[in-house]
Order: structure tokens, then C-alpha cells, then sequence
């Protein structure tokens, strides 16, 4: 499928790419990708799969070819610093025979938005020096020349100069630091809603059951009941709660209205009763005594 084609499909599937040796190696503890499994389930995208890989040329080549492929909407998280194991924007473009290139756009927000730091008093965005290029591999993007350039540098808060670069139409480059990829991430919403299955975004409805009994005794009913649903789209849960004397029951899916119909008789098959928030019903000195 072409990148013009990958950038016009609707959206059903996404995957998440988190990359960085510091994620890996337990020094950076990775947020973005549950905040990415929020974002898709509020808006009723089916996240399929989330990657953690380290700063490895051929690691993200592999990683954003399949994903590209496979998935309709693809986000890829860090890697994207002035330092010289920065390496996404780069590996990407080799995945997909493109050139780097400095995006002017970005370079002039850049030099409008940002403040040099106050290690660097004498900074000059005019003067040739190692702190100007390192600052430049951060607008210098993968650039299909055969494509709108517009399309492949997105801009989607009016505060931040940093861009999403999009890469094969599909692959959505975004920094690793939270907040600002939440802040993104929330940007890009309007550009997705058209393309979504439901262009409202509505998203997709979760039911809470809470239930006093183990997991081992509510097990046989669970099965009889997602045999029943999972045709019209439902999928069933179950979640021990560790410590509480409650677990979880959960039923995922579109068909609002069936679910909400089914609620008298889940709570009756597990002995228990559905809740806005998992814990609202827990009772202080109450523990869990079998799973």
C-alpha cells in the first residue's frame, strides 16, 4: 500500500512503538504507551500491539516497516533528542529509502518558541557552532519528495515547535517526553476523527462488575457467557484485585445497549454489581483470600 493510500485508510488498528535503551535498561519507566492505550480506546481505535526497542538502527527499520503494514495508525515514542543516540528520525527514513532533510517550517518555530538555555547565554541561531547542529537534528525529518510536504510535518499546538512527523502515511513520529506527548497526542485527535470507524468518536464502552467471589468460582460462568457475546462483538474479563476482597469483571465492546442489558445478569452470575470506578466499593481491613 502507498503512503498516500496509508495516509487515507480508516482507521481500525493502531500500534505503539516506545523506543529507547533507557526504557529497556530500567532507568526510564514508559508512561506514553498507556496513555497511547487510553487515547485509542477512547476514540474506538483497536490498539493490536505495543513494542519497547532500544536505540538500534535495524531494530526500528524492522519495527516500522511491519508495523506500517500491518496496522493503520502508528505511533512511535522517542528518539528524537539532539544527541547523537537520537536515532528514530533517522532509522525511519532509512526504512522507507527517504533523505533527511531540515524542515524550514519547523526550524522557524523553533527559533520562535524555544529559549536557549542558561547554559548557553551566548547562543546564536546565526552563528555556525556544535550546540546549533545538535538543536538542528531535531527539525532535519524524513522527507518524501514525492509527497505534499505539508502532510508529512504536522503542527497541531500553536505553543510547541515540535512536529509530528509523519512517515508513510501511517507512522506518526513523536517525542518520548510525556508531556509532551500527551499534549501531541491530544493535538492530533482532530486530524483522526474523520478517518475513524465512527467519526464522532465515541469510542468504545467498558462495563465494571465488582464480585466478592474468587476467580476460581465465577471461571465456569465467565466461559458460558463470553461463548454468548464474543459474536456480537463483546469481550469478557476477569481481573484478581491483589490484596482486595474484590475482583473485577469487565465487557468491552460497541453495542451499548445489549451490554447494559446484560447487567442484571452478570451481576446475578457473579454475586455482584457494577460500578463506575474499579475499588469504589472496597471496604477498609478487607482482604483477598483466594483467587
Amino acid at each position: 500500500m502507498s503512503a498516500e493510500q496509508n495516509a487515507k485508510r480508516t482507521i481500525h488498528t493502531a500500534g505503539c512503538i516506545i523506543i529507547g535503551d533507557e526504557v529497556l535498561g530500567g532507568k526510564t519507566v514508559d508512561t506514553n504507551s498507556a496513555n497511547f492505550a487510553k487515547f485509542c480506546f477512547s476514540l474506538g481505535i483497536n490498539l493490536k500491539r505495543i513494542e519497547v526497542i532500544g536505540d538500534d538502527d535495524s531494530e526500528i527499520i524492522e519495527a516500522v516497516r511491519r508495523m506500517s503494514t500491518n496496522y493503520d495508525f502508528v505511533v512511535t515514542s522517542g528518539g528524537i533528542g539532539p544527541t547523537h543516540d537520537d536515532i528514530t528520525y533517522a532509522s525511519i527514513a532509512k526504512a522507507f529509502d527517504l533523505k533527511i532533510k531540515l524542515h524550514q517550517g519547523a526550524f522557524d518555530r523553533m527559533k520562535k518558541l524555544s529559549k536557549p538555555h542558561p547554559s548557553q547565554p551566548n547562543f546564536s541561531w546565526d552563528k555556525p557552532s556544535a550546540a546549533l547542529t545538535a538543536k538542528l537534528r531535531m527539525v532535519e525529518l524524513p522527507i518524501d519528495e514525492n509527497r505534499n510536504i505539508e502532510s508529512q510535518a504536522l503542527f497541531v499546538d500553536e505553543n510547541l515547535w515540535v512536529p509530528i512527523s509523519v512517515v508513510n502515511g501511517n507512522i506518526h513520529i513523536l517525542p518520548g517526553v510525556p508531556r509532551l506527548f500527551t499534549q501531541l497526542l491530544a493535538g492530533l485527535k482532530p486530524i483522526l476523527l474523520p478517518r475513524l470507524v465512527d467519526p464522532e468518536g465515541k469510542g468504545v464502552y467498558r462495563l465494571l462488575i465488582s464480585t466478592p467471589l474468587a476467580e476460581s468460582e465465577v471461571a465456569e460462568y465467565l466461559t458460558e457467557l463470553a461463548g454468548k457475546v464474543e459474536p456480537r462483538g463483546i469481550k469478557v474479563g476477569s481481573y484478581p484485585r491483589w490484596g482486595k476482597s474484590r475482583n473485577t469483571v469487565t465487557l468491552v465492546g460497541r453495542d451499548k445497549e445489549y451490554m447494559d442489558s446484560l447487567i442484571p445478569e452478570v451481576e446475578k452470575g457473579v454475586n455482584g454489581r457494577k460500578v463506575e470506578h474499579e475499588g469504589e466499593d472496597d471496604v477498609e481491613g478487607e482482604e483477598d483470600k483466594d483467587s
